[in-house]
């Protein structure tokens, strides 16, 4: 929890009926969305609480839960300006040092076959600067620090075979791909992605050779004590802190929802996102639903326009809604 949050909710108590401290990190008042109990003028069940080092707004009269901000803009949109200024204003989110010690076990293990195939590609890292492949990431102004994560396949068919045995019972019209691996939470290598360089269809093709996985790019990296953010496509979720991909899956691992964030791409005419969309609402997760304005296909185009990282991050939390709103939010930006 911030020192900036925490400034926001004291002015906005002055406006919220029954406002009270009811210790540290939990806040009590009527709730501004329902007007809590038409019958008791006593009761107040809307409560301001911290979640890690986030704080968000739940109503156990109407049900309406949402982050802080949300709840400051609708209360006073002018206000949620200055604070979305003040919480940007140095290009991060200000916030305490997390409570916790999150350090995964590094447990020495054999490699598989599968990882043996896998490093028997070169990673992007590894290639020269000179190198055609290369071209990829520069276009997508991927950053250094992730070249690591991508490989180059240059018979994405044969080499496929390999690992997933008649795959591709014919080779013809094997061509170059980017192969990204994904990455159990203990490290384990079990799908990939290969993605074309050029106008190969499908563009995308993700294997699994674990059936009893999900295809969600990210698991090995993600910190399950911090909110989580969750991108359609391996690429955009680089640039966020602290995200997933779901990479095709319709479903996410076992994380508390109110901690996630679902980031579609921005496709109004697109009807099956417009319906994923709609689930991950039902499904009590956070949603963004992309402002009118934005004329960018997903989070990669935006870097690659020039947009900041605190500048993305600013247009993610300015247009992050949950429950009812969310639905609201969707009808109005769909155009199927």
């Amino acid at each position: 929890m911030s020192y900036i949050d925490i400034k926001f909710l004291n002015l906005l108590s002055t406006r919220l009926q029954k406002f009270k401290r009811k210790s540290e990190n939990l806040f009590n008042f009527r709730c501004p969305h329902c007007g809590d109990s038409k019958k008791s003028s006593s009761k107040a069940r809307g409560f301001v609480y911290r979640k890690k080092n986030d704080m968000f707004f739940k109503c156990h009269n109407c049900g309406v839960g949402q982050t802080l901000g949300n709840l400051i803009k609708f209360l006073d949109p002018t206000m949620y300006k200055e604070y979305v200024f003040e919480r940007f204003k140095d290009g991060k989110v200000e916030s305490e040092k997390p409570e916790f010690d999150f350090t995964p076990s590094k447990i020495l293990k054999t490699k598989t076959a599968h990882e043996r195939t896998l490093e028997s590609l070169k990673r992007f890292d590894q290639l020269v600067t000179t190198h055609p492949a290369k071209k990829f990431l520069f276009d997508r102004l991927i950053p250094k620090i992730h070249w690591d994560k991508f490989f180059f396949c240059p018979n994405f068919f044969e080499w496929t075979n390999s690992i997933v045995p008649n795959k591709f019972p014919s080779l013809k019209g094997d061509h170059p791909r980017v192969v990204i691996p994904f990455y159990d939470r203990a490290g384990n290598f079990f799908a990939f992605q290969g993605r074309a360089f050029g106008k190969e269809q499908p563009k995308y093709i993700t294997i699994k050779f674990d059936e009893t996985k999900q295809k969600i790019y990210g698991l090995d990296r993600i910190d399950l004590n911090k909110p989580v953010m969750i991108t359609e496509g391996p690429i955009d979720s680089l640039f966020l802190d602290n995200a997933l991909a779901l990479a095709g899956a319709d479903a996410v691992v076992n994380i508390q929802h109110e901690q996630c964030t679902m980031i579609f791409d921005n496709e109004p005419r697109n009807e099956q996102i417009v319906n994923r969309m709609k689930l991950a609402v039902d499904k009590k997760f956070n949603l963004v639903v992309w402002p009118e304005s934005l004329k960018y296909k997903d989070i990669n185009d935006m870097v690659i326009a020039g947009k900041t990282p605190a500048q993305i991050e600013s247009i993610i939390y300015r247009s992050t809604y949950c429950g009812l709103e969310a639905h609201q939010h969707i009808n109005n930006w769909k155009k199927v």
